[in-house]
């Protein structure tokens, strides 16, 4: 039974890699991309945590802090350049036809 849930575990986590992989990839934006590269840090997070229990171990968790504020610093600094870039896009007005 065990055995089971192993391989279900890590089929389900590289679906999710590769699915992830390709909106990383294939995302029309940048805040699509940014979705994409905090699912995937999450998916990697999910990884070290199913090894911390399958393996019985605590060693792995300030791999897991780290990869959590990479993630958190990623989400701010693009939140905050697409914050920037829309200010300077002057907003309602229409395209001008010469």
């Amino acid at each position: 039974m065990i055995p089971a849930l192993h391989i279900a575990a890590v089929a389900l986590l590289c679906a999710g890699t590769l699915l992830t992989f390709y909106r990383l990839l294939r995302g029309p934006g940048i805040l699509d991309r940014m979705i994409a590269s905090d699912v995937l840090l999450t998916t990697l997070m999910l990884a070290v945590g199913a090894d911390m229990v399958v393996n019985g171990h605590t060693r792995t968790i300030p791999l897991m802090l780290v990869l959590a504020a990479t993630a958190i610093f990623a989400t701010i600094a693009v939140a905050r350049y697409v914050s920037k870039q829309d200010a300077s896009d002057p907003q309602g007005e229409a395209p001008v036809d010469d």
